[in-house]
């Protein structure tokens, strides 16, 4: 890292260190403030309004499947409130994930994003979750059906079951109201770009027994970035989303959910960055063609039901069908190998028309219950979980390396998946059951034990995955607001087969991927609970890992798998109330990232692709008044490699936001005028994805949102 970079380091790290904080609103409150009405076993809430502390949610879903404080949970956990991100006026989840430092970015090519925890790339067939369950994220996820995102950090296979060593992501949906509520809401930005949203939620009987909450969304998107001849990128994307509850008795709950995206984008596979680093051609120069475009259609059919058995046990089981269809019409520009100048030597194009089929069906049931032994407390549980996953692809080709000069946009081939009688199909079946134990041995003494023993079954000899995969961890309450904990856990990861016809192993069956990790980390809550701090200490180490790298003077890749891969660093985050008009969060990471593979190994001692060895943000906003508020942010991300080789690397930066959000009341109702400036000071800088798929960075960006609560 340069001295140039390290003094922009230690300028924004003091700054977030000495400041960071959010708002919190802790059970007790949240309780007040949210009109809570308790029937027999079932607590049901009714959201009438918001709180300008809203910045902290003070419990966790998905990190001990169940909401237990983050106080008592022995495990690295950030939760982002849909608070937050409506005030950064976010649109997708990698804009609500730049609020965990843990977290970075990595190529946004094809209509999809990819991320990393920890320097971990995240998969997108087990690195999220909807409410729990896996969910297949080869695309863009929406964000505005979501009440929260939670960032899992470290190995979860022991509930999980096949997920990656950095974490994973719970992404947690908005649920239904007792009370009348409907939200409606527009914003648009510099480029022309509108998006229309509603929601809406309340009781469809007098007894408040069917409820209701719906997010109806309409978004037509302009880019800043163009193609070659002229145009700009563009995205249309629609949402349905419904959620329904019914309590079928005092002690019994349904419930249904039902979302539908239908998403089209041309296609940006990002910029192409030399032998130096630095970018080919002009910033906002798009190198695929204008015809080029995937069109995605997912749904997700869900139901829930939940049965108290007593005060103490109960019951939960749950069943998840996500059927994801995406039509993909590629250019596949490159570079002609040997070349760094396509104004000069033009580039090559290999256009393909491709049809995807995922299907992705969870199921899971959970027994949890309280119960003493003498004074030791017990919160158990007792569960499994399945996953039936299938993949049918057709695939129709044009002509491969087609040499074009830039300026000079090729015709839109004729090609049709439908003429391709070639099917290729995947499919495999995931079960796993765990057990969990937290055990309360005194007031300052809690343990929690946990094992999971998973089984992935393939057709055909030698493609069957087991793993046992064990959970361990201490926490020590010196104080009621304050603990340290130590944990150990370990992931499993099955690879499957490499599926890429320019990769030289192309067919290979790989074998899983094995992590563990040592955490030690402590976490407190300041002024009466209004601030959360934590901070974390962590090790990781992966075997056996895949890692795919470009052939030198050739177009191919090769995947092979050897060695291991460690990461340790320490994190620190904080979110809550500063004063009684400031409110903040941020957090801040260093990583130590690198390949031990044998000496012989190109690839030892290396640093993997964006890594960063530092890492922080912060997000504040202050109210003037009232009616008035200011926000402002800062994104740092430090200098990370754009190549397994380490001969490329992108400089860090530091990103300043800024916004001003004013409400007024109109004929009894809320309504509230919002204006952001994303990148205050304009600056130069490059996002996540390699040297040949690299997010540029956008420059200064001014957006305006306006929004009306009934």
């Amino acid at each position: 890292m340069s001295v140039g970079t390290s003094f922009k380091f230690s300028r924004v790290g003091l700054a977030i260190v000495a400041a960071l904080a959010s708002s919190t609103a802790f059970a007790e409150e949240a309780t007040a403030e949210s009109n809570v009405k308790v029937d027999s076993n079932i607590e049901r809430i009714s959201v009438t309004g918001r709180s300008f502390n809203d910045y902290n949610a003070g419990s966790s879903s998905g990190a001990m499947r169940g909401d237990i404080d983050i106080l008592d949970t022995p495990q690295s956990v950030t939760v982002i409130p849909d608070f937050v991100t409506d005030e950064q006026l976010a649109t997708n989840l990698s804009e609500v994930l730049v609020n965990d430092s843990s977290v970075t970015g990595g190529s946004e090519k094809w209509n999809r994003q990819v991320f990393n925890i920890r320097g971990f790339e995240l998969s997108s067939g087990s690195g999220f979750l909807i409410n729990g369950q896996q969910q297949w994220s080869h695309y863009v996820q929406p964000i505005e059906t979501l009440q929260q995102v939670e960032v899992l950090k470290g190995p979860s296979s022991m509930l999980y079951g096949q997920s990656g060593p950095g974490g994973l992501i719970n992404m947690v949906t908005k649920k239904p109201t007792y009370e009348t509520m409907l939200d409606i809401g527009f914003d648009t930005d510099e480029n022309g770009s509108t998006r229309f949203q509603l929601d809406a939620g309340g009781s469809l009987n007098e007894a408040e027994t069917i409820r209701y909450r719906t997010v109806l969304v309409k978004q037509d998107t302009t880019y800043w970035r163009e193609y070659q001849d002229g145009t700009n990128q563009e995205r249309d994307r629609w949402l349905g989303y419904l959620n329904l509850e019914f309590d079928i008795t005092d002690d019994l709950m349904l419930s249904l959910k039902y979302d539908h995206t239908q998403d089209k984008t041309g296609i940006d596979r990002g910029g192409w960055l030399d032998s130096s680093g630095d970018l080919i051609g002009g910033r906002d120069i798009i190198w695929d063609q204008p015809w080029a475009f995937t069109d995605n259609t997912i749904s997700n059919l869900g139901a829930e039901l939940t049965y108290h058995l007593s005060d103490d046990w109960k019951v939960k089981a749950g069943y998840n069908d996500q059927q994801f269809n995406r039509q993909r019409l590629d250019s596949s520009p490159s570079l002609i190998s040997g070349s760094d100048d396509p104004f000069t030597d033009g580039y090559y194009v290999s256009p393909f028309d491709r049809y995807d089929d995922w299907q992705h069906k969870t199921g899971y049931v959970d027994f949890t219950g309280n119960f003493y032994t003498g004074d030791i407390e017990h919160q158990l549980l007792i569960g499994a979980n399945m996953l039936d996953y299938y993949y049918g692809q057709l695939k129709d080709s044009g002509e491969k390396k087609q040499v074009v000069m830039p300026g000079q946009p090729m015709p839109k081939p004729d090609l049709d998946y439908n003429r391709d009688e070639t099917l290729y199909e995947s499919e495999y079946k995931h079960y796993g059951f765990y057990v969990q134990d937290l055990v309360s041995i005194t007031d300052e003494w809690q343990v929690l034990a946990g094992v999971r023993y998973d089984e992935q079954k393939k057709e055909g000899a030698g493609n069957n995955s087991y793993a046992v995969s064990p959970k361990f961890g201490v926490i020590y309450s010196p104080a009621d607001n304050g603990s340290i904990y130590v944990n150990y856990s370990k992931s499993f990861t099955p690879q499957g087969i490499v599926n890429d016809i320019d990769d030289v192993n192309d067919g290979k069956n790989l074998d899983p991927e094995y992590g563990e990790q040592y955490e030690i980390g402590t976490k407190w809550e300041l002024f009466d609970g209004s601030l959360l701090l934590t901070g974390a200490v962590f090790d990781i180490t992966v075997s056996n890992v895949t890692v795919t790298e470009e052939i030198e003077g050739s177009s191919q890749t090769i995947t092979t798998q050897s060695g291991e891969q460690r990461h340790k660093g320490f994190e620190m985050g904080a979110q809550g109330q500063v004063s009684d008009s400031w409110f903040m969060t941020g957090s801040m990471m260093y990583l130590d990232a690198e390949y031990l593979r044998p000496e012989t190994d190109s690839l030892n001692g290396k640093t993997p692709v964006d890594a960063p060895e530092w890492s922080a943000n912060v997000w504040t906003r202050y109210e003037m008044t009232d009616d008035l508020a200011l926000n402002f942010g800062a994104i740092y991300v430090g200098e990370r490699f754009a190549n397994t080789s380490n001969s490329i690397s992108k400089d860090g930066y530091v990103r300043f936001d800024m916004g001003a959000a004013y409400t007024m009341d109109v004929m009894g109702s809320d309504v509230s005028m919002r204006v952001n400036v994303k990148n205050l000071f304009d600056t130069d800088y490059l996002a996540g994805g390699t040297n040949t798929d690299v997010t540029v960075g956008q420059g200064r960006h001014f957006s305006l949102a306006l929004e009306a609560k009934f």
